[in-house]
């Protein structure tokens, strides 16, 4: 289930950027002639110098120009926020260069990626990293007879080895254990935080023991032979994702599989092994591990609808056609005063949004004036005439920037850095899916630029010869997306809304109804499916939940930033006591698709019990309406007198759009919970 990957017909017009970093350095020469990753796993590894930590579960692994450290991190926690602490259990270098001498400055260079591992070349020392996400060893490859040194920031208590001196166990006194396992006989001589080999060439594999009984050692002494060299991830199926990986040595190749996974695991698909009691402590939750070199993945399916699931209630049209009368009246594409790619967006989907309603609730007569209006805010963009700003194309590193993001990195939320692509893309390809489906012949039209737009986010191709990488933003391991681009931080990668990346691949697949493209559609419902869950998993907070450390729990219903590596109960734009920012920011656009993403009824009135205390603030007319909104979910009556009493609605929601979605809610016998299989009209297709 690939999409097409040969050179698109339509690009926006080159950019030369003066913000972008240049990739040239970290990636190897063959790698430069395809477009690179943005969003990825190891994003740190190929910003300034390379340095800072990425998580690759169970451990953080840190590159110096010459050696790569690895942690096997604690955790530490307040009610605000919960990070894992990185300290250099293990650090592995080259004892000497071989003799070589200093060609100028050492630095790691990537030599090859896919979807779920890198490796890592040092070629002043003949070392090679294979670092593959779930893979509970550091895998590293020794070329032409280097010596190795290991050392620590603890002290070393104890090195012994097995007979065989193929299997060496060093205790720290920081109450660590780790199994240094080699392809060959090896000597270590030892001191206090050091121990060098003599010169080797084959392969070691590292592994900190994760707790104290024989069970864990047992596994790990019984695996150690075989490791992943890479892992492709593979969207074979309608809400099916099969992961392959590429494996070397002998024997059975053992991965770490995290809360989500083991939901979605098909042992019967798979030919899998779940060793429920071999696990890792994880900040994204306990992870176990699963024997085999394949796992599929298989997701509930949801469709992908233009309107309500539910539908409304013939008596209570009048009332939203009211409101879409006002709202349409004042559509005013002259009014626009935005040139941020961003809020632009919005009101694009917003204005689409009344399209469909007036659908739903059979108005017609007001959607050619919607249509006129989409018209004219949207072909600006899509021609590269908006004055304002505009959708350039990046060649550097493969992907469409904005002209204000060319040359200023902090404009458009960091657009023209690959921040947020998923995020103002699906707000214009919402507002282009419903205007070609109301004018197929505008459809037809500017469908070059459409499928620009949405293969910069969501190309599955891997060749050389496509305009933009694979899967921008979504991270085939975690299973949901990330909008951090090119900028260095200390925890990775981050996304703050869940529900703008909902948005972002539900708005592909209507694309792909508009245009009758099945395997869009396939697509995109398959990568919102898996967005929801994610969300659904990290960043909706349960009470009583044990995922998360107690004082976090307690105090938190939804995760306001989730980092790679950190949970953070503040926003980009508001602190952690704006609950009202923090519930609208994982709600809105309010769509059709929010209905799965909020399908858990009880969870859903505990974070609107959560939030009712910060609505007491002026000015905030906006963010209670998303609050009202989730009310709606088990108390329509209350919500609707809410609505209906609101002075002001968030830039990109109306009074029509809100009094849909009261509307289209079910009564209370109607309103079920756990039956994931209703969201979903073509199940018997899925698997």
């Amino acid at each position: 289930m690939s999409l097409p990957t040969t050179k698109l017909p339509f690009v926006f017009p080159r950019a030369e950027s003066t913000v972008l970093p240049d990739p040239s350095p970290f990636f190897s020469p063959g790698l430069l002639a395809a477009p690179l990753p943005t969003n990825s796993f190891f994003q740190n590894f190929v910003l300034n110098n390379g340095d800072q930590a990425e998580y690759f579960h169970p451990y953080l692994v840190k590159p110096s120009p010459s050696s790569v450290s690895v942690s096997y991190p604690s955790r530490f926690a307040t009610s605000a926020f919960l990070y894992q602490v990185f300290n250099a259990d293990l650090t592995v270098s080259a004892a000497s260069d071989g003799g070589r001498g200093d060609a100028g400055a050492p630095r790691h260079v990537i030599s090859s990626y896919s979807d779920l591992g890198i490796v890592l070349d040092f070629a002043d020392s003949d070392l090679r990293f294979v670092l593959v996400r779930g893979s509970p060893y550091l895998t590293c490859l020794v070329n032409r007879g280097a010596e190795v040194a290991i050392t620590t920031i603890h002290a070393i208590l104890s090195l012994s080895s097995n007979g065989s001196r193929t299997k060496h166990t060093v205790k720290l006194n920081n109450n660590q254990t780790w199994l240094v396992y080699t392809s060959s006989p090896i000597s270590f001589s030892q001191s206090l935080n050091a121990m060098t080999s003599g010169r080797f060439s084959g392969v070691i594999r590292i592994a900190c023991l994760p707790n104290e009984g024989s069970f864990s050692e047992e596994v790990l002494d019984r695996f150690s032979s075989s490791y992943a060299l890479s892992g492709d991830a593979v969207l074979a199926r309608p809400f099916c994702l099969e992961y392959k990986w590429e494996k070397k040595g002998w024997g059975d190749l053992l991965m770490l599989a995290h809360p989500l996974h083991v939901r979605l695991l098909s042992p019967e698909d798979s030919g899998v092994t779940v060793l429920e009691d071999f696990r890792y402590r994880s900040i994204d939750g306990d992870l176990v591990g699963v024997v085999g070199d394949s796992w599929m993945l298989k997701s509930d399916p949801v469709s992908v609808t233009w309107h309500s699931i539910r539908g409304v209630k013939e008596e209570s049209y009048d009332e939203i056609i009211q409101a879409l009368g006002r709202d349409v009246e004042s559509l005013n594409p002259a009014a626009i005063t935005t040139a941020s790619s961003y809020f632009y967006g919005k009101l694009i989907a917003r204005a689409a949004r009344l399209a469909l309603i007036a659908e739903e609730v059979f108005y017609p007569e007001v959607i050619p004036a919607i249509g006129k209006y989409l018209k004219s805010a949207i072909e600006p963009w899509l021609n590269g005439t908006f004055s304002g700003n505009g959708f350039l194309y990046d060649a550097k590193w493969g992907g469409i920037i904005t002209k204000l993001g060319s040359t200023n990195a902090g404009e458009d939320f960091g657009f023209g850095v690959y921040n947020d692509h998923h995020y103002h893309l699906g707000y214009f390809l919402y507002g282009i899916a419903v205007l070609a489906k109301i004018d197929p012949a505008w459809g037809r039209k500017y469908r070059p630029q459409a499928y620009s737009l949405m293969a910069d986010f969501m190309n599955l191709g891997r060749r050389t010869n496509s305009n933009y990488p694979r899967l921008r933003c979504f991270d085939l391991y975690k299973l949901h997306s990330w909008a951090g681009g090119l900028t260095e931080f200390a925890d990775g990668r981050n996304q703050e809304s869940t529900s703008e990346a909902v948005n972002a691949y539900y708005s592909a697949a209507l694309m792909g109804l508009a245009y009758g493209d099945t395997h869009l559609v396939a697509v995109g419902s398959t990568l919102t499916a898996m967005e929801i869950q994610g969300a659904q998993t990290w960043w909706h907070v349960r009470e009583g939940d044990n995922l998360y450390e107690e004082d976090f729990t307690r105090e938190n219903r939804v995760v306001g930033v989730l980092w790679a590596n950190k949970r953070d109960s503040g926003l980009w734009f508001a602190g952690p006591e704006r609950r009202d920012c923090r519930l609208g920011i994982q709600v809105l656009p309010l769509l059709p698709i929010t209905e799965v993403l909020f399908s858990d009824i009880q969870f859903v009135k505990q974070l609107v019990d959560w939030t009712y205390p910060a609505l007491n603030r002026e000015g905030i007319e906006g963010w209670k309406g998303f609050v009202y909104a989730l009310e709606g979910i088990f108390d329509k009556g209350s919500a609707l007198e809410k609505v209906r009493s609101l002075s002001g609605f968030d830039d990109g929601n109306s009074i029509s759009n809100l009094l849909w979605w009261i509307h289209s809610r079910g009564d209370e016998e109607e309103i079920g919970c756990g039956d994931e299989g209703k969201y979903c009209w073509f199940g018997h297709y899925c698997h």
